[in-house]
């Protein structure tokens, strides 16, 4: 069943994911994949009540789970409401026999990033007209260390207040126009009572384990 005004509508997105071609090793990359649309077909394959009933008859006429109908399907993950703060949780972690191993390669991650190829097509709070939904970064935390001990510090960029961002979190109004520039501000690394001034090309190669951006607007 899908669960949409118009399901020729259910999987489309504000802007061509086709347009994408995301490097591999990149937050894009990971948001493609994650978003990525699946079809269910074999031991995956939907239950598809209409399909039993048609073939089987009315529901209560059903005594046997045998006589439930499977069907192929597509799944797709996708935004319907943009946050008025982005938080992206990277999996540092993968199975290495019966013990977890960290992950410690880099994943690039830009200033300014558009989720429109991830939102659907009628995104609750975008605009109608707008096909960028733009977030800039304003906060990194990073994990130093193995999955048995470690430490973290974090990355902060401390900037002016943004107005509209309060509006849309407390009224809730979509944005009628777009900013493409990053917020404008300095950069800091804080670690434990440390505090250091830092350039952006720093925070950017650092090893993100989590991201935080904020909505342009």
């Amino acid at each position: 069943k899908v669960s949409t005004e118009d399901p020729e509508m259910a999987f489309c997105t504000l802007a061509n994911r086709e347009d994408l071609n995301p490097e591999e090793g990149s937050i894009h990359h990971c948001l493609y994949q994650f978003t990525r649309n699946e079809k269910l077909t074999e031991t995956n394959k939907l239950l598809c009540d209409v399909c039993t009933q048609r073939h089987c008859g009315p529901k209560n006429n059903i005594k046997s789970e045998k006589k439930y109908v499977y069907t192929n399907a597509k799944k797709q993950m996708l935004i319907s409401l943009a946050p008025p703060i982005l938080t992206l949780h990277l999996k540092r972690f993968q199975h290495a026999g019966f013990n977890l191993q960290k992950v410690n390669r880099h994943i690039k991650f830009p200033e300014v990033i558009d989720l429109a190829p991830f939102c659907t097509a009628k995104c609750k709070n975008v605009a109608e007209g707008n096909t960028k939904v733009l977030y800039s970064l304003y906060g990194v935390v990073e994990h130093s260390g193995t999955m048995r001990s470690g430490h973290y510090t974090a990355y902060v960029k401390t900037r002016t207040t943004n107005n509209h961002l309060s509006d849309l979190v407390l009224r809730g109004q979509s944005p009628q126009a777009v900013e493409t520039e990053p917020v404008k501000g300095q950069w800091f690394h804080i670690s434990d009572t440390h505090v250091q001034a830092v350039s952006a090309s720093k925070v950017l190669s650092s090893q993100a384990y989590l991201l935080f951006y904020e909505r342009l607007l």
